[in-house]
């Protein structure tokens, strides 16, 4: 885990990758309570007799919005800024979802920071660029500029 200390850390920190998370499994169990949380509960995410058999690769497959839903786990886990009072979730641009994620699948997080901008009082805008990889994957699931205020 990389710790920032201070808002002058960060800020030099832009256009760098700051780390790369753990794997972590995307189980059936896991894309169920998901489905349950968003009321999405469409055949390709939890009818695992019908994927067997329509699906490429006879698996369910994860809610893109599953694997967005875990970039703050991503980043808390990769990073730390000390001095901070709160962090505010402000937005996200350009989220991209570019492969399907099989169940049993493993994700991590490749976190960069894209930009920094101090905005009073006593905050940073920070844009961070994640990439959301799948194990033995070719492309990433997502890609996304996640946007956090962070105050002191």
């Amino acid at each position: 885990m990389r710790i920032f200390n201070g808002f002058d850390e960060l800020k030099a920190a832009v256009c760098t990758e700051v780390g790369i998370s753990d794997w972590i499994e995307i189980t059936q169990e896991r894309i169920n309570k998901f489905a349950d949380a968003t009321c999405d509960e469409q055949w390709i995410h939890v009818d695992q007799e019908r994927a067997l058999a329509e699906m490429p690769g006879g698996k369910t497959i994860a809610h893109g919005l599953l694997s967005l839903s875990l970039a703050p786990m991503f980043i808390r886990e990769v990073m730390g800024l000390s001095g901070l009072k709160n962090t505010l979730n402000y937005g996200a641009d350009r989220i991209r979802y570019l492969a399907p994620v099989p169940s049993g699948s493993r994700l991590r997080g490749r976190v960069s920071i894209a930009e920094a901008e101090e905005v009073p009082p006593n905050g940073l805008r920070v844009s961070y660029r994640l990439v959301i990889e799948i194990e033995g994957g070719q492309r990433p699931a997502c890609v996304a500029e996640l946007i956090a205020l962070h105050y002191r």
